[in-house]
């Protein structure tokens, strides 16, 4: 919930909610170094880089017409922001330079119906996307040194695989150790635990989080970022992963279609898509949310 300025520390902005200057729609934002976040024009592809501390924003990467900017993760050991491009298409961009190091053609280009690369996350073997089109998980492999190898589908097996929504496999993330992997399924309202090698998934039982979109996690409590109905829902998550219960929920007046969120501190900074005003949105402003989680 909203907290009176007085109650803030000095370090913490002096707004709790920052305008993406220029941007005409927003989807995914990622973490960086120390206050520094990354967001991404959903529509124009444009990647954005905003200070929370601040409560600045500018444009970092302007890229090629006709591509989209979906999730997005920054993987600081090597230096490179992973962004999910939409109907077929990933890219990895240079953290320093804004240079596209890699793309990726993961399925159907331009073919919602078949292939909608979505969030993505990276653990210490590389990078995963999710498809929220098709039962499948985009993999890219990262060497030690950074290496990026070539792109590999993981089909998904078990109750994660149903795809009857028209947004389906969504979040994604996972524990320090990067298994299993920890999916949002939007259509649903549920989670699933994935094994990243075998696809197969289960459910994780307990947890009814309808709309559920991006996630964050620390240690075995759980955010779930739920889009249509504007909240974030808080869930403490067992031991062996297998069920959890929603403990809190956090709203904020601000809030219009969340769609994603990374940690700072005892803080989340939360993406406005503002998808419920129009697919491409018109919304004359959009902005990051700053609650307490």
């Amino acid at each position: 919930m909203r907290q009176p300025t007085s109650n803030r520390q000095a370090d913490r902005p002096a707004s709790d909610v920052i305008v993406l200057t220029g941007a005409t729609s927003t989807q995914g934002i990622a973490k960086g170094e120390g206050t520094t976040f990354y967001c991404g024009d959903l529509f124009r592809g444009t990647i954005y880089r905003g200070d929370v501390e601040r409560g600045t924003v500018e444009v970092f990467i302007d890229v090629p017409d006709g591509r989209l900017a979906m999730g997005m993760w920054a993987d600081l050991d090597h230096g490179w922001l992973f962004v999910g491009g939409g109907l077929g298409w990933a890219y990895v961009y240079d953290l320093d330079t804004g240079a596209t190091v890699a793309t990726y053609q993961l399925g159907e280009v331009d073919d919602l119906a078949s292939t909608l690369v979505n969030k993505v996350f990276v653990t210490r073997r590389g990078a995963y996307f999710s498809d929220s089109s098709s039962p499948v998980l985009h993999f890219v492999p990262i060497s030690p040194d950074g290496g990026l190898g070539q792109a590999e589908t993981l089909p998904i097996t078990g109750p994660a695989a149903e795809i009857s929504g028209e947004f389906n496999l969504n979040g994604i993330v996972a524990p320090d150790d990067g298994e299993p992997l920890i999916i949002s399924h939007t259509a649903n309202g549920k989670l699933y635990t994935v094994d990243p090698t075998t696809g197969a998934s289960r459910t994780v039982d307990g947890v009814d989080v309808p709309k559920a979109d991006g996630l964050v996690l620390d240690g075995r409590q759980l955010w779930v970022v739920q889009n249509w109905v504007n909240q974030v829902s808080r869930v403490r998550l067992s031991d062996d992963l297998t069920s959890g219960t929603v403990e809190g929920v956090i709203t904020h007046d601000a809030f219009q279609f969340p769609t994603t969120a990374v940690p700072f501190g005892d803080r989340l900074a939360i993406v406005n898509a503002k998808a419920d005003t129009g697919v491409p949105p018109t919304a004359d402003v959009y902005e990051v949310v700053i609650v307490d989680r």
